[in-house]
């Protein structure tokens, strides 16, 4: 089994959900959160004054999948997210040795 970390923009979410269930993906976990990578914030101004925004908003999904189904849904994200402008977000990949349904007690591929 895989743990899935994207993050990918806000604005993305709602379509890469689509994708990601019509690719096979039975659930998901979603935060909003903030964050800065290569772009490092930015400056706005409000009521005419500019300030700084370090941190940029970002969703993160956390999604454990078969091992089989893990490159569909690493180029699903990826091609869903991708605007080809900087901040589009990053994909991580980490194993997963166990997973346990609490209601019924069941574990590794059938937990999930």
């Amino acid at each position: 089994m895989k743990l899935i970390i994207a993050t990918i923009k806000p604005f993305k979410l709602e379509a890469v959900r689509e994708a990601l269930t019509s690719a096979g993906a039975t659930g998901m976990m979603v935060t909003e959160i903030k964050g800065y990578g290569a772009q490092s914030g930015h400056t706005e101004i409000y009521r005419g004054a500019e300030y700084a925004v370090n941190f940029v908003p970002k969703v993160r999904i956390e999604l454990v999948v078969a091992d089989a189904l893990a490159e569909t849904i690493i180029s699903t994200i990826e091609a869903t997210a991708k605007t080809g402008k900087i901040g589009d977000g990053k994909i991580f990949v980490l194993n997963v040795e166990e997973a346990v349904r609490v209601r019924t007690g069941e574990t590794g591929a059938d937990a999930i």
